[in-house]
């Protein structure tokens, strides 16, 4: 092993955030909370599964930051980095962990118990256990090592800090730490937060979100998902649209960058248009910086899973929740950014609001016009793609179900049924994660 001046014998692995915004997937990330507080809505798989929520202590989350900085450190003593960092780099990371661990093992230290959170046994629905390897909450040496080199990799410039809703901590302890995090990781340039709206409009005042600003937070991302009061108690929330309106301008006030997700379908069949028009006005009083797209997928073991069993709720069709998506983009007059950057979404469309209103209308109207077999098609090139972008290539059960209707590695889709298409999509979808 290669002389270092880092103490490997003090190393040790740090929490990261698994659930974090798809704009944060190569962030550095650090966890102030465990989990959801709430807990509650509906839609949400995430939190379902045993995991509790806690407040972590300030004295934990420093030393997370420091244990961060001395793998750091030491991958670049190791060389990883230099010249410069590359994903073939990851290759190297197993060496260097077992040569860490075997150091400490020969030293007598043994690895640290984590905190018992999400379980995955052999009676949870396939589809959730296929959720569940994206949650890490336990990570290793080696995963800590390989998420610094991702961070690194992808410009080392931007921090997550979660878990579910920051704004519900004291400004002073958020503050403090992004200081720590800017002291260890100067590079750093974007630090961003998830946040409830009604912690923001109930809890938190202008002066609070603004000490936040000043400490260096640029954005906090906010789970709206509808603009219905009707859909937003159906699926237990927890919040208003006017705790929406209200706890985004409140941010907008104090000078952070306002980000929101909508959900598309969450109304099911029966408050599909209402879902949409009442959104739209939503996104209008508050003009968030961003709108993104995260149409509904539902989870087992979730409260709407409960309700389309039991027929409570019926589910949009596809082309139910592309009207949806066109009225929010026709009826939203805001300057803001729509972003689809999900993977449960059926139509990539991006654009800035109202200047290209017109196109991205036009691109859903090509849809809309196509028949009912061409959706399907559609559908499922669509949704494989997602697939392959989200995991990089398809999985064996999907490969086996297109198998019949691949000519010379394209698919062949005439000999097909609609039936077939539907099931091979279901399969797909089931497999996406928001």
């Amino acid at each position: 092993m290669m002389p270092s001046g880092t103490d490997i014998l003090s190393m040790r692995p740090f929490e990261v955030c698994s659930i974090r915004p798809p704009t944060e997937n190569f962030s550095l990330t650090f966890r102030l909370t465990r989990n959801c507080y709430w807990n509650k809505c509906a839609f949400c798989p995430v939190y379902q599964l045993g995991a509790k929520y806690s407040k972590r202590d300030l004295a934990d989350v420093l030393e997370d930051i420091s244990r961060a900085k001395r793998i750091d450190d030491y991958l670049f003593e190791r060389g990883i980095g230099y010249p410069v960092y590359s994903s073939a780099s990851h290759g190297r990371i197993p060496e260097i962990s077992d040569q860490v661990m075997a150091a400490q093992w020969e030293a007598g230290i043994f690895p640290e118990e984590s905190p018992e959170e999400l379980r995955c046994d052999q009676d949870i629905d396939p589809r959730l256990a296929w959720f569940l390897t994206w949650f890490n909450s336990r990570p290793n040496l080696a995963d800590c090592m390989n998420h610094i080199l991702n961070w690194r990799i992808h410009g080392g410039a931007t921090c997550f800090l979660g878990d579910a809703d920051s704004l519900n901590l004291k400004p002073g302890f958020v503050s403090r730490i992004i200081g720590t995090v800017q002291e260890n990781f100067p590079g750093i340039s974007r630090f961003t937060v998830y946040g409830r709206t009604s912690s923001a409009a109930r809890m938190r005042t202008v002066k609070d979100l603004r000490e936040l600003y000043r400490a260096g937070l640029d954005r906090v991302h906010f789970g709206l998902e509808s603009g219905s009061d009707k859909v937003l108690s159906r699926v237990h929330k927890g919040v208003t649209a006017e705790d929406h309106v209200a706890g985004c301008l409140k941010t907008k006030e104090a000078g952070l960058s306002c980000s929101v997700y909508v959900m598309p379908g969450l109304g099911g069949a029966d408050c599909s248009l209402e879902h949409a028009h009442d959104t739209a006005r939503v996104l209008t009083r508050i003009a968030p910086d961003y709108i993104r797209l995260r149409s509904l997928e539902i989870f087992p073991m979730t409260g709407l899973a409960d309700a389309v069993q039991n027929g409570s709720f019926t589910e949009a069709t596809e082309e139910q929740v592309v009207r949806e998506i066109r009225t929010l983009v026709e009826e939203t007059d805001a300057d803001t950014e729509l972003l689809s950057d999900s993977a449960t979404n059926l139509l990539n469309i991006n654009g800035r609001l109202p200047v290209d209103r017109k196109r991205i209308l036009a691109e859903i109207d090509d849809y809309l016009s196509l028949g009912t077999r061409e959706k399907l098609e559609y559908s499922l090139h669509a949704r494989l793609q997602s697939f392959i972008g989200q995991y990089g290539e398809p999985s064996e059960d999907i490969i086996t179900a297109l198998m019949p209707y691949l000519r010379n590695s394209r698919l062949d889709l005439e000999k097909a049924g609609n039936q077939v298409l539907n099931e091979i999509i279901t399969m797909i979808r089931m497999k996406l994660m928001p």
